[in-house]
């Protein structure tokens, strides 16, 4: 899949890299000069970003065939993208292309192995990347992990209500109860101001969890449990509210995604797909007959 990005976005990335005349292809006169350039992976995996490489190209004036879609996957050394065209086209869409399908398909693979851990353990477990991507980078690390098999836990501030306890230091409380216990208090007129929507809040401790729970949230987010704390809260949720969506958060990577999986959790929130290696994908220019 794809998230729609405007013509001025490619041509954005390609201006940033080549601003003016490529002056190596301008000093060497082969601008000219025709060929074609074939994109492959060195390692066998997912690859994202190949549909906006695509676009990429085409803007540089080369004819693009591809051969799989974003989230397909690719076997070592199988050319899954070619262009054809001048030299001058060629060398302007290389390597913002190329990046763009490492960077990409790295977080995609990512999210294809943490998946794969957690349904090993919980199958219907889903993975969800939060919104902390790099800044300015938030539809390509969406997009990314989506096609790596996870889903979107929040885009921005405006498609959804997540409570914090950050939020709850600005409201209003006396010195009785805790924030929480004050918020929880309020929870059906709030959710009165806004019934269309669910309402989650996030928790750091098990009797939270039981309070938003008995409350009526319709969303618990666990948030820097360990794993034996996290699998009681869920016990004790169940009990209590089968109907909860629970969530955990903090510190859920790739690598202990199995042990939080078996905690019996609905989601697994995560950012760590987006911090890693990207992929490696190996870029061949061959020059046509007679140059």
């Amino acid at each position: 899949m794809q998230i729609p990005k405007s013509s001025s976005w490619f041509d954005g990335l390609l201006a940033d890299d080549c601003p003016g005349p490529d002056l190596t292809v301008e000093m060497l006169g082969i601008g000219a000069h025709t060929g074609a350039m074939f994109f492959s992976p060195r390692q066998q995996g997912v690859i994202s970003g190949v549909e906006e490489a695509e676009q990429l190209l085409v803007r540089c004036g080369l004819s693009v065939a591809r051969q799989i879609n974003n989230g397909d996957v690719a076997e070592a050394g199988q050319v899954f993208l070619e262009a054809r065209g001048s030299a001058a086209g060629l060398h302007r869409g290389w390597k913002a292309s190329q990046t763009l399908v490492e960077y990409m398909s790295g977080i995609a693979r990512r999210c294809a192995f943490m998946v794969e851990r957690a349904s090993a353990v919980r199958p219907g477990i889903r993975v969800a990347v939060t919104r902390k991507s790099f800044p300015g980078a938030k539809a390509l690390c969406l997009e990314a992990a989506m096609n790596g098999g996870a889903v979107i836990h929040r885009q921005n501030l405006s498609d959804s209500i997540l409570v914090f306890s950050q939020h709850l230091q600005f409201f209003a409380n006396d010195a009785q109860q805790t924030q929480m216990e004050f918020f929880a208090r309020r929870v059906q007129d709030l959710r009165a101001s806004m019934p269309e929507k669910k309402l989650s809040a996030e928790v750091d401790n098990l009797e939270d969890a039981l309070l938003t729970a008995a409350a009526g949230v319709d969303i618990v987010q666990c948030e820097k449990f360990s794993c034996e704390a996290l699998a009681a809260t869920v016990g004790a949720l169940r009990g209590t509210r089968p109907d909860i969506l629970i969530l955990a958060a903090g510190g859920v990577t790739g690598e202990n995604a199995a042990e939080y999986a078996a905690t019996g959790v609905d989601v697994l929130v995560t950012t760590w797909p987006y911090f890693g290696k990207p992929a490696d994908i190996k870029v061949v220019m061959e020059a046509d007959g007679g140059m």
